[in-house]
């Protein structure tokens, strides 16, 4: 009978950790290893129709995104999210407090491995020291705008595409105690406010349009902006549509053919949209002067003919890229569809560059790490491109700092965050119209 007994209190114990193994209700995180390790915060729950997830990158700002499907079968933890074309695959443990896995994305996977988080230890989504408030910069259209305080010349902060302003979270307070630093989320992302991505609601133009409502309505005098990214084509709208609006504009990574258009290089995607754009005219008849339309379309027929030839040029000694999982996201695509060519810019301007990118978490990917043809190929196109811009930026305008940071991220302020300070804060320091 004794026996009997403890073998009941053997199987009981091994059922209940095999029901806690099996519940995965409540909050995940862990690190995941690439670049400097973002941490990642799962926060599952349970309904009668199955399981359902949020998702946030918390170095990269507090905003969840929904998962639209998470599974567990056989202790494999699966969810999907094609709005970033991402999916994770982890091992649950027997004890049901962790999980082993990959998370992939554009084809680039990396280790992510999960811990079951208590109270005690889970951590803070948003601990960087700002306020927040919403203004509203069109009709229906509010923009969460933070403010990590201090005192002096204002700084602004613009994200790159897919990101919030919370992205500086932790660069922001770094500033503060010379300046006033804010940040700004667009339209589309984050908190803000997402307008029907149609109409012309994505548009370079209005997107800058977006940033001098906030000014205006902060009142501003002068700032400083400061760009990552695709935010390059905002600080390019107002630098050159209202210089006076700014004391200065600098692009971190950010300088690239929508920020400034290299007409003697022209550009694949904006020659593209410039001419999609006369063909469109053409069509609707709305064509005033038909001799200089003719014109114009020959040139620019003549400009994306030289386009294509350049890209396939690049292409032929590239890795052939697998096609992607689904439609692109429309905001993502919305904002790259408006872009526009700036050529044009009359402010102090400090320009920072990664030349050559640290490609690193891009080569470890599965089509990449066991291929060193295409890994040099990667880095050689890189380096190619890259340079090109940044000298195009610098002749083009010549009153410009221009600064190369050699193996840096694309997130230039995280990865070389002492050379981007000492940067900014010496062209800081020239502007002599303090408010």
């Amino acid at each position: 009978m004794k026996k009997l007994m403890l073998w009941v209190i053997a199987l009981t114990t091994l059922a209940g950790a095999s029901l806690q193994a099996q519940d995965i209700a409540g909050t995940w995180q862990g690190t995941l290893q690439a670049g400097k390790g973002l941490r990642t915060v799962l926060k599952i729950t349970k309904s009668d129709s199955g399981w359902s997830a949020m998702f946030y990158s918390i170095d990269q700002g507090p905003d969840g995104m929904a998962i639209p499907s998470i599974t567990l079968q056989d202790s494999t933890v699966k969810f999907s999210m094609p709005a970033i074309n991402g999916t994770y695959e982890g091992k649950l443990s027997t004890d049901g407090t962790s999980t082993t896995g990959t998370w992939t994305q554009n084809n680039s996977s990396h280790p992510l491995n999960l811990q079951r988080a208590t109270k005690e230890t889970e951590w803070a989504a948003d601990s960087s020291p700002h306020s927040v408030q919403f203004i509203t910069v069109e009709n229906n259209v509010k923009l969460e705008v933070l403010d990590w305080g201090g005192t002096g010349r204002p700084l602004v902060f613009l994200a790159g595409l897919g990101n919030t302003a919370h992205a500086f979270d932790k660069f922001a307070p770094k500033l503060t105690a010379t300046y006033h630093v804010y940040g700004i989320t667009r339209r589309g992302f984050g908190l803000s406010s997402a307008p029907t991505p149609a109409n012309g609601n994505y548009s370079a133009d209005r997107l800058g349009d977006d940033v001098l409502a906030i000014l205006d309505e902060l009142k501003l005098n002068r700032p400083v902006l400061v760009g990552h990214s695709i935010a390059g084509e905002e600080l390019s709208s107002i630098g050159s549509r209202h210089p006076e609006k700014v004391s200065g504009l600098i692009y971190l990574d950010a300088g690239y053919p929508y920020a400034f258009y290299d007409r003697s290089h022209g550009n694949m995607q904006l020659d593209s949209i410039d001419m999609k754009k006369r063909l469109e005219q053409f069509l609707s008849g709305d064509v005033k002067d038909q001799k200089q339309f003719l014109q114009d379309l020959e040139t620019s027929t003549s400009q994306l003919e030289k386009d294509l030839q350049e890209t396939q040029k690049q292409m032929a000694s590239m890795p052939a890229l697998p096609p992607r999982q689904g439609p692109a996201p429309a905001i993502p695509a919305a904002i790259i569809a408006g872009e526009q060519k700036y050529t044009e810019l009359h402010v102090p301007i400090l320009a920072i560059y990664a030349v050559p990118h640290n490609l690193g978490p891009m080569l470890n990917s599965p089509m990449l790490k066991d291929n060193p043809t295409a890994q040099a190929a990667m880095k050689a196109s890189d380096l190619a491109t890259t340079s090109a811009q940044a000298n195009a930026f610098e002749s083009g305008i010549p009153s410009a700092r221009v600064v190369r940071l050699p193996n840096a991220d694309h997130f230039v302020f995280n990865s070389n965050e002492a050379d981007v300070l000492h940067e900014m804060n010496t062209f800081l320091a020239t502007l002599s119209d303090h408010p």
